[in-house]
């Protein structure tokens, strides 16, 4: 079976070069880089970039061997499509704009988009007018690149779960937005509101780019080991239900904490369990 395991950023220590995260991606089992945009001043320069910039780092990726196909952009958590601030608002649309065009000269197909209408804000009638407003606008700019979007279910109740992160997806009905789903912040959702979690992610067929594999428990939803004895992230039937709807891009989120100094050992223990998981959903699938 082919498909293809990717390491989150910011799994490896703050500060290091390029090149170094790119040979840790390697020697540690994982098959590509996600970049993160997240709200850091020092991560959202990256979008200002010269294109001249943003190219040079693809072909660092390439002399890794490493692509980068996907980047999670968090930075709409502080900066959403629906704030009531109409600055905020126009900020939003520029770091889509910008994170797109920046996918355009690095060589990324994937924008994972986090699902907020606001986050530091209370949301209303408005927020969700003004979120599905800006986001169709980011539809079409990305349909224009060539980029495709897809939504990170999230912790909040604005979208957490498939059914709607869907009626967004439908709303604005582009080829170019779809879902990137969590399948930890998923199946929290599902013992939240007493559904099966992947009847839920079935709700997505046809709209699933990728999917997040990351460790969670009831009210918890990152920080977490994965195999944690406490956590219950469905992973083999998610993933096999991610293969039957034809995804193969998967990628493990987890975070570095600081003071740990075998971060090495576990961002290889997390590739192997997760290549585990993969290939066990596969071969109950019979690929």
């Amino acid at each position: 079976m082919e498909y293809s395991l990717g390491l989150y950023e910011k799994a490896i220590p703050v500060g290091m070069s390029f090149p170094k995260m790119f040979d840790i991606t390697r020697e540690c089992g994982f098959d590509r880089f996600e970049i993160s945009i997240d709200e850091t001043d020092w991560r959202q320069e990256r979008l200002d970039w010269s294109a001249e910039k943003q190219r040079e780092l693809a072909v660092l990726s390439r002399a890794a061997e490493v692509p980068i196909r996907t980047m999670c952009l968090s930075g709409h958590r502080k900066w959403p499509f629906g704030s009531h601030d109409e600055a905020t608002r126009k900020r939003s649309v520029e770091m889509m704009r910008k994170a797109i065009e920046f996918c355009v000269n690095a060589g990324i197909s994937i924008i994972q988009l986090a699902g907020y209408d606001v986050y530091y804000e209370e949301g209303d009638e408005d927020t969700r007018a003004w979120f599905l407003e800006n986001l169709t606008d980011a539809a079409y700019y990305a349909a224009r690149w060539g980029v495709v979007l897809a939504f990170e279910t999230m912790e909040t109740p604005f979208m957490d779960t498939m059914k709607k992160t869907m009626a967004y997806v439908d709303k604005v009905g582009s080829p170019w937005l779809g879902v990137y789903p969590d399948i930890g912040n998923l199946k929290n959702a599902a013992v939240l509101y007493g559904h099966d979690v992947v009847d839920d992610l079935k709700l997505g067929a046809g709209h699933i780019f990728a999917i997040h594999l990351k460790e969670t428990k009831p009210g918890l939803y990152r920080d977490m080991d994965f195999g944690d004895p406490t956590g219950h992230t469905e992973y083999v039937r998610c993933i096999r239900a991610g293969l039957e709807m034809g995804v193969r891009t998967f990628t493990g989120e987890f975070w570095h904490q600081k003071g740990t100094e075998n971060y090495l050992e576990k961002i290889s223990a997390a590739s192997a369990f997760l290549r585990d998981k993969i290939e066990t959903a596969g071969k109950e699938l019979g690929i």
